[in-house]
């Protein structure tokens, strides 16, 4: 879905290898040897530490991998995590995994230790300050939680280092990853692992914040300006998160309209500020755009929608409704089963919840729509731009009555019955113990979303589209009243305006359901990327299904150009 973009790549695809460069040298000398990808072609060698070899992109590849290429001392970074290990000489061996945002390989070490290493790629956050937040999230979590955590043995937020790179070094977590045991688990098993990471959730939802922003070590490289002061040892300062900064591939921020403004920030107010100031960093000038479909929206209709949401949302937040869920939270961004470590003999049991990069601290609605992967709810109010990218069997709404559909059994029918209570009961535990431990949560989950939605999308419009924007504007604005708005909505659109919207709109739905084909035919991610094993026939099926989107096109008569600028990834031929 296009509101998990920011999420890691699949990382299911592990290598073990004794690689000859544990061999080599700890000098600086393999800074130099590492392989480039402007001499080398896609690597056939996936266990190679400094290339991103787990998966491609079916759009912009070339920039994508760029993105993910490291030039850093493999063999000192082996050094670094054996001088951790008391006992260790060397490491004999290690699997490599990656991420969307990092790199990480685990080690094994002579004295039967494993540690966890990782280096992140430059579009993880800001240099020095993403790995800096993350390390002080995890040990400020440790030291006021009993929340299970990784142990940090060593880091650094400086890549003038002898590696060449940022890294953290951690123990390996005890147990297996939770999505490896949760379909063996009985459903018992699974209420009682719901309730535990629920309470662990409202653990986190208590901790008290002055600010909004990221949560830094007191002595972090940030000016003093932009530092808070904190509890004993940590402080709060710039939002860390990369939609703040400019470091995604292929999306360059334009300062002109207004400044940075990444935080940290006191009160609701100026929070909303920094939303609206960062989706104006995100409209490149007038004489920089190239042509786009209509409903992309020109740059001035995207300076125009995001005044008159900087507007709507100075209104919102007077609101009571908002007020009381607005306290500064800290909440872990990504609770998914593959984040959860279990025990292998008692899975209900909770070993460790990893990947804390990019925590922050938010108003607590931000997190309103977030539920773990291991919460079902298929009753819950989607935002607009998730329900076009559903596929089917991921909605109740979606099942094929139709006649030829396949007629389920008695042993069909009373599995299906039993995977219903069981996926019932977990989310009565989730939201029972919401109510009684984490109010402020349930009653943002409990919301109306379309009071949500502009606070959770002005920032992004120049990537959603104009028209993504002003749908969730002119919901708001129809529904002011009944959502027990006092006065009128600022965002007021004149009938000619809601007229060319509706054929806007169209044209983004069907944008939406293209990609939505696209992911199932291909067995690909929303930006196109699929694992490396499925990538020449991914690329293949692809050619063919645009050869024939573009025959149909023609053979309808309608505009070859704009098919073109419609399809959404650009692996294809003509």
């Amino acid at each position: 879905m296009l509101g998990r973009l920011r999420r890691f790549c699949n990382p299911a695809l592990a290598t073990q290898t004794t690689h000859p460069v544990l061999a080599a040298t700890t000098s600086r000398k393999a800074l130099h040897t590492a392989p480039s990808l402007e001499t080398k072609e896609y690597p056939q060698d996936s266990t190679d530490p400094y290339l991103y070899t787990t998966g491609r992109w079916l759009n912009r590849d070339k920039l994508q991998r760029e993105a993910r290429y490291i030039k850093f001392d493999f063999p000192a970074l082996c050094a670094k995590a054996v001088n951790a290990c008391s006992g260790a000489t060397k490491v004999i061996r290690y699997e490599k995994k990656e991420g969307g945002f990092n790199r990480a390989f685990i080690l094994y070490l002579d004295n039967g230790l494993r540690v966890v290493a990782r280096v992140p790629f430059r579009i993880a956050g800001p240099r020095r300050l993403a790995t800096n937040s993350e390390v002080a999230t995890m040990a400020y979590i440790r030291s006021f939680t009993k929340i299970p955590v990784p142990r940090v043995l060593d880091w650094s937020d400086d890549d003038s280092n002898s590696i060449g790179s940022e890294y953290i070094i951690m123990e390996h977590v005890p147990g297996v990853q939770l999505h490896e045991k949760w379909h063996s688990m009985s459903p018992h098993q699974h209420m009682l692992c719901v309730k535990r990471v629920t309470f662990m959730m409202t653990e986190m939802a208590k901790l008290l914040f002055p600010a909004y922003g990221s949560l830094y070590f007191a002595d972090a490289p940030i000016d003093p300006k932009s530092k808070i002061e904190f509890v004993n040892g940590f402080c709060i300062g710039p939002h860390c998160g990369t939609q703040y900064w400019d470091c995604n591939a292929g999306e360059t921020r334009f300062y002109e309209e207004r400044p940075p403004n990444r935080g940290p920030w006191t009160e609701l107010q100026s929070y909303c500020s920094g939303l609206i100031d960062n989706g104006f960093s995100r409209i490149p000038r007038a004489n920089n755009l190239v042509d786009e479909l209509p409903y992309r929206g020109s740059v001035q209709e995207h300076l125009r929608l995001l005044s008159v949401s900087e507007k709507v949302i100075t209104e919102l937040i007077k609101a009571p409704m908002i007020q009381k869920v607005a306290s500064p939270t800290l909440l872990h961004p990504d609770i998914h089963k593959r984040n959860i470590y279990v025990s292998e003999d008692d899975p209900s049991c909770v070993t460790a919840i990893i990947d804390w990069q990019s925590t922050s601290i938010e108003p607590t609605f931000v997190y309103a729509n977030e539920t773990p992967d291991l919460v079902e709810d298929p009753t819950a109010d989607i935002p607009i731009l998730e329900k076009l990218m559903l596929s089917p069997g991921e909605h109740p709404s979606n099942v094929d009555t139709s006649e030829g559909s396949v007629v389920e059994g008695p042993e069909e029918e009373s599995a299906r019955k039993r995977h219903e209570t069981d996926v019932l009961t977990c989310k009565k535990t989730f939201e029972v113990i919401l109510i009684g431990y984490a109010r402020k949560l349930h009653d943002a989950r409990a919301m109306d979303q379309t009071l949500l939605r502009p606070f959770r999308y002005c920032d992004a419009s120049w990537r959603d589209s104009a028209a993504a924007l002003r749908q969730e504007l002119t919901e708001l604005s129809q529904r002011w009243t009944e959502l027990g708005l006092p006065g009128s909505c600022p965002y007021q659109p004149s009938l000619e305006e809601l007229n060319e919207h509706a054929k806007q709109y169209e044209d983004f739905e069907g944008m939406q359901q293209l990609k939505m084909f696209l992911k199932r035919a291909l067995d690909a991610d929303a930006d196109g990327w699929v694992p490396a094993e499925n990538w020449e026939v991914a690329t293949k099926e692809h050619q063919n299904i645009f050869a024939q989107w573009m025959e149909s096109i023609r053979d309808s008569g309608s505009s070859e150009d704009r098919a073109r600028k419609l399809w959404p990834f650009d692996q294809v031929k003509g």
